[in-house]
This record gives C-alpha cells, structure tokens and sequence, in this order.
C-alpha cells in the first residue's frame, strides 16, 4: 500500500491516512459564525487524514477579510461545535488554524475603525485585505496603513491566542494550527526588512522569534504541546514581504526552536503555486535535519508527488488546498486514480449568489456514471 494511505500517529491523535485537507480561506460565515454550510463543508471532506480549519481569528483586531468565523466569542465557540462534532461523526480529525493578520486588515474591519497592528508602522504595499468597499458592499481592498504595536501590547496578543486556543478545545477541535505563514502578523515580526524594532521584539534573531516563541509556549501550557502546530512560509513573498540578509539563518533558527517545543507538527507553505519565490535549491533539506519532528508541507501536490515525498522522509505528511475545494472525496479518488474535478475559480472566495455554490455542491465521483 502506498505510504498516502496509511495510518499516522500524530502525537497520540490516531490519523486514518497522511492526506491532510490544508487551510483555505472560503469567507463564506456570513456573521462570523459557523452555520449548516461550514458543517456541511467540513463534514463532507472528513476522510482527510487531518482537516486545518480555514484560518480562525483569535480576535476581532485579528480580522483582514470578511465572512471567517472566529474563535473569540461564545456565540462562536458553540456553533464551531457542530462543525467539529459532524467531522468526528465520520471518523476525521480536526484542527483549527488560529489566525491573526497583522497589518494585513483594513478600518472597516477594527474595532472602531481603528488603525490595524503590526510590527512596525509600515504599509504592505500592493495588498488587499476584503473588506468594506463602500457601506454594504464587500471586496478587495488595500490594507490599511498599520500602528505599530508597543512592547507591552504584545503580551495581550498572545492572550488572545491562548483563549483562542482555549475555545478551540471546547469546540471539540482535536488541536490548534498557529498560523506564521503568508506575510500576516507572526512573519511580520521574524521578516528582517520589515521588522526594524530596537526592543526586545527586534534586531536580533531571537528578538523577531521571540513573539511567535512566547505564544506557542503559552499555547501550549494551556492545552498541552502535543495539540499545538504552526505553519510557516519560508522565503514567502506574499503581502510585501520582501528578502532580507539573514533570512535563511533565521528559518534555521525557527527549525531548531521548534524541535526542542515537541509540537504536533510543523506545517510548511511553499508559495510557488500562487505565484511567490519557491524555497531555494537545498533549504528543504536542511530544514528537515534542523527540525526532526512530524513535517508537513503544502504546494501543488499530485499523488505521484506525494507518495514520493513521503517515501523519500522528506515528509510525514502532505497538505492539498485546492483540490479539496472541488473534491470532497479527495482522499478515495487518489487511492482508486479517478478523476479530480477543476474548481470554479470565481466561486473560491466570497458569497455569489447562493452560499452553497461551489462551497458545498461538488459531488462525489460516482464510478461508471455518464
């Protein structure tokens, strides 16, 4: 049998296979909250091995796009219950990705059309948060010009992710998925070029790991490191992130922080598949001697890829996005070699016309049908 479909051990969660539906953004929670459509979608694609939710907000300051359900109310908390219980029904796992974005949101989304918060108080150029285009009418738009944080604000983030954390437990998640990938707030404290603190949060190495560091720490003295993973975007460029000088050092470092934390897993996001700067020739490799835990990584997969990635130890597990939009049956369609479905790409984001369309009306492949 190919290593694809065999069990998993992730850290005393049993995994029925190594396929892992990764994070995707769907934006379809019209109020914030979880409703028959997100138990619907989840519950449909729980063969995966692992699901990881579409990224959570920890809070409301943590929202850059409309329509996510988050993790920091109790209204939240009960729906994302269904969710979580509808899964299990069916025999899958479930994590939540906790998420906040960092300079990566816009007025009409903060807390009295306050300012978003980063690292430091420098725009992401060329970037769009979804938001409130006028009043009523939601889509892209560019992120707002960010403040950023004090020293002693970033102590309460990290507060928000704990409760978060907390929350997700209740919910009935299986763990939590930090999200330090794709240029949001975490990444915007590691980048080198962005981040030009001088406290305790700047400069050096450990200072930019620092707050990712202390939250995963937190994170897991609240609900046991075993539950607790991150995902990461070595060498991403998305949201004006942009080279620095001692960017493969400080992705090093992060390897040899992580190992000694003992996580679930580490998730690594390779943006060559949405147009970003793949991984240099290499860096894979020295990676995974840096950081010896479970390794799971996400970029445009096939089977063949997959299998190969896995059967190398490269990887212990393999993350496919899109493919679980338009496939619900992901998972029996690669072990038969049926037939992948293409994903309507102007339904992948948002609510056109009716929330289900292209969120929960792909079929399963029906063998034999015309």
């Amino acid at each position: 049998m190919s290593l694809l479909f065999e069990p998993y051990d992730l850290a005393g969660t049993s995994l029925s296979n190594r396929i892992v539906m990764a994070p995707m953004t769907r934006a379809r929670a019209l109020d914030d909250i979880p409703d028959e459509h997100t138990v619907l979608y989840y519950s449909q694609r729980a063969t995966a091995g692992l699901i990881i939710s579409e990224g959570v907000p920890v809070s409301r300051e943590g929202c850059g796009y409309l329509f996510n359900p988050g993790l920091y109310t109790d209204e939240q908390t009960q729906a994302w219950r269904r969710a979580t219980a509808a899964v299990h029904a069916r025999g899958g796992k479930i994590f939540a990705q906790l998420w906040h974005v960092g300079r990566m949101s816009h007025v009409s989304l903060q807390p009295d059309g306050a300012a978003p918060v980063s690292s430091v108080a420098q725009l992401a150029a060329n970037s769009n948060a979804y938001a409130w285009i006028a009043p009523g009418q939601a889509g892209p738009i560019q992120a707002s010009q960010p403040r950023a944080l004090e020293e002693a604000e970033i102590k309460r983030i990290t507060a928000d992710f704990v409760r978060a954390a907390r929350r997700a437990m209740e919910a009935g998640f299986d763990g939590v998925e930090l999200h330090g990938a794709n240029g949001y707030l975490f990444e915007q404290f590691l980048n080198g070029a962005l981040n030009t603190r001088t406290d305790n949060y700047g400069g050096s190495i450990d200072n930019r790991l620092r707050f990712m560091r202390d939250t995963l720490d937190a994170i897991a003295a609240e609900i046991g490191n075993t539950r607790v993973a991150v995902r990461l975007s070595p060498f991403g460029r998305l949201f004006d992130m942009q080279p620095y000088g001692d960017e493969a050092p400080m992705w090093l470092r992060v390897a040899a922080v992580l190992n000694e934390m003992d996580l679930a897993y580490v998730h690594l996001s390779d943006q060559l598949t949405i147009g970003a700067e793949s991984i240099p020739e290499g860096f894979a490799a020295r990676f995974r001697e840096a950081y010896q835990g479970t390794l799971m990584a996400a970029g445009g997969f096939t089977r063949m890829s997959a299998e190969a990635a896995l059967a190398s130890g490269a990887l212990d597990l393999i993350a496919f996005g899109r493919p679980f939009i338009s496939n619900p049956d992901l998972v029996e369609r690669m072990r038969h070699n049926w037939p992948l479905a293409d994903a309507d790409r102007s339904t992948l984001y948002g609510v056109n016309g009716a929330i289900s369309k292209g969120y929960t009306d792909y079929p399963a492949y029906r063998p034999g049908a015309a």
